[in-house]
Parts: structure tokens; sequence; C-alpha cells
């Protein structure tokens, strides 16, 4: 039993010089998270919520007057859905040549008129219809602009310019007719100078005139939309 017990006391003085050594635990540092990614995407919804804020009485206004139509009353000329945003680099050029943004004609209701240089029979009508029904809105005239848009490189004879510059003079501009074809666009079998065009003051194009429109019920088109406006749109650019 000798072996045995020498075996033993070897355990026991191997445990005693041998102490069980502590556990340690490692402790690793935590994934950084994307916050620029997170600001990023915070930024656009913020921006979407601002956007979705500034369009919803213009919006809610053309719901209301031609979606809804809570008196039973239907629009003359015809709603464009979707509207059309009028391009930023829209080509656009005075008489003699001088460049006009687009975007300054933002900030008025616009009745557009498209028609060559020459101007037909067609053209002194529409140009005389833009006149009149800007005329007999009353105060609510100041709230809109006539534009006279010319495709061609043809030159308006100066009597008709002279019959359009009387009041409120028409802004008469040339621009490229496949340009402009992207974003104002005719009825399917007619072509653009047999239309006016409505344009709203945030540069949507949103109506369109029927050919050879009756002026009494363009006149109440008008008037029902700078209604619906009045509560986001003002006098003046």
């Amino acid at each position: 039993m000798s072996g045995s017990n020498s075996s033993t006391r070897d355990s026991d003085r191997s445990a005693q010089s041998d102490p069980v050594s502590p556990l340690s635990f490692t402790v690793h540092s935590m994934p950084t998270p994307d916050l620029s990614a997170r600001r990023t995407t915070s930024g656009r919804w913020k921006m979407l919520a601002v956007l979705a804020v500034c369009a919803s009485p213009v919006i809610a206004s053309y719901f209301t007057y031609f979606v809804i139509r809570p008196d039973g009353r239907t629009n003359y000329s015809e709603f464009v859905t979707p509207t059309r945003e009028m391009p930023e680099a829209l080509p656009l050029t005075t008489l003699d040549g001088q460049s006009v943004p687009a975007s300054s004609l933002r900030g008025q209701w616009l009745i557009v008129v498209v028609a060559d240089g020459a101007c037909d029979a067609r053209c002194e009508s529409h140009l005389l219809l833009q006149r009149q029904l800007r005329e007999t809105l009353g105060k609510d005239k100041a709230r809109v602009d006539k534009v006279w848009l010319i495709p061609d490189d043809v030159a308006p004879r100066p009597e008709v310019l002279q019959a359009i510059t009387p009041g409120q003079a028409t802004q008469v501009l040339k621009v490229p007719a496949a340009a402009l074809s992207q974003w104002l666009s005719p009825v399917d079998g007619h072509r653009l100078d047999e239309h006016l065009y409505l344009v709203d003051p945030m540069g949507q194009w949103m109506m369109r005139t029927p050919v050879d429109p009756d002026p009494a019920k363009l006149k109440k088109d008008l008037e029902r939309l700078l209604r619906a406006s009045a509560s986001w749109d003002e006098p003046g650019r």
C-alpha cells in the first residue's frame, strides 16, 4: 500500500504547488452603428415630409374641385392627370434672343397660347381670348399672366404684337418645338396650337382647353381654379 500512499502524497503536493487560476473574461467592443447612414435616411424622410406638407393644399384644392365635385359640377376643360411640371431646362428665349429661365414663369397662374410666329386666324383668336379671360377676372387678374410660346423662328408681325400690348402685356417667348413637346401635348389627332393651356403657380401644367373653347365656360374653369387655390396662392411672384 506504500505505492498508493506515495501517489496520494504526490497528488496533494501537486495541488498545493499549482493552485487553480481564476477565470478571466475578455470584453469585446460592440459594433459601432453607422450613424451617417441613419442620419441620411432620417434627413430624406424629413425632406419628403416637408414636401408633402407644402404640396398638400394644392392637392386638396384640386381634389375637392375636380374629383369630389361637391355640387355636382363638371369642369369644361380637361384636367391633366398627373400634372406635368415645367422642365427647369426648358430653353426659352425672348424675340431678340435673350435667354429666359423657365423658373421665372413660376409664381403666377399662366394662360398659355402656343402658335407659330406667323400667327394665323386661330392664333389671333386665342390671343384675344387669352386677354379677355384675364381682364374679366376682376381683382384676381393680378394672379394670372399671359404667355405666348412660339415654336418656330418666324418673327410675329408688328401689328400682332401691338394688339397684345395694352394692359398687362403678353410675355412672348420662343421655344424649340421638340423641347416644348416634352412638356405640353395636344389631344390625340390635334395640334398644340389648337388648345390653350393652364399652368399653376408651381409650374405644373394641369388643364387643357377643348379645341375652339367656349369663352364663358372657360372663364368658369379659371374662376374655379382661382377660388380653389386662394388659400395658398398670392398675387405677384
